[in-house]
């Protein structure tokens, strides 16, 4: 079975538009998008459409859940001021209503295998679930969730990190970003996991994860930043990776 994970497209439609050729030609067997559809650039609406027309299963994550509250007023030409001005009502009334959380759990002759989807952390969409969090942290929070495996997004910065509990292993995955790498790679990321009826938390290599990075238009979604409102920065991060 492959499983398809992504996030952080960030109203960055060249990228998104790539990421979707990859997936019909990957053809996965279910696809989920853990949140941050918006902020960046000029494709807010564009990219909601995309998600919304394949019905993709879509977590809140930062940038969704900033939209909760109107922007105050020195905040009009900010990120967040500009994201709002941009989006359709219909398309701030879908971000705001999505879940924090999704929750999967596969049954097999093991047991089953959980699985937790979350934005930032299992705390908040805004907590950085980096590569080298503090293990025993990691642990109290997935054992809180019952969860075998934790999909988080927000670095931008792909990880899989396996760790050993007693005689079982937890695997937490961070896919990356589509639409704003911040590794130095600046290709579009996203996680590709296969696994099969062995899937188990005794098995540490029970389940596959491949990041699959891609070239996208670059240059076409940095000078939509640079002739826009949003700060020039933005476009530079795109062309860096960073």
């Amino acid at each position: 079975m492959k499983i398809a994970i992504f996030s952080d497209i960030h109203a960055n439609l060249p990228a998104l538009e790539v990421f979707f050729k990859d997936i019909d030609q990957v053809n996965p067997d279910a696809i989920y998008c853990l949140g941050d559809l918006v902020g960046y650039n000029v494709w807010p609406n564009e990219v909601v459409k995309k998600i919304r027309e394949r019905n993709i299963p879509t977590i809140m994550g930062n940038h969704e859940e900033a939209l909760l509250k109107p922007p105050a007023k020195e905040e009009q030409l900010t990120n967040k001021g500009l994201t709002r001005s941009l989006l359709a009502e219909e398309n701030i009334e879908y971000l705001i209503n999505l879940p924090r959380h999704l929750s999967l759990s596969f049954s097999n002759s093991w047991g089953n295998f959980n699985w937790l989807m979350v934005h930032g952390s299992p705390k908040s969409t805004t907590d950085y679930m980096v590569e080298d969090y503090p293990e025993s942290e990691v642990l109290e929070l997935m054992d809180q969730n019952q969860a075998d495996l934790l999909l988080c997004g927000h670095t931008h910065k792909p990880f899989h990190r396996i760790i050993k509990s007693g005689d079982k292993y937890k695997h937490v995955i961070n896919k990356g970003s589509v639409g704003k790498p911040k590794d130095g790679d600046t290709r579009l990321c996203y996680a590709l996991i296969e696994f099969n009826q062995s899937l188990n938390s005794h098995n540490s290599d029970s389940l596959k994860v491949n990041f699959r990075r891609i070239e996208y238009d670059i240059e076409k979604a940095a000078r939509a930043v640079e002739v826009s409102g949003f700060d020039n920065s933005l476009a530079t991060a795109l062309r860096l990776g960073k």
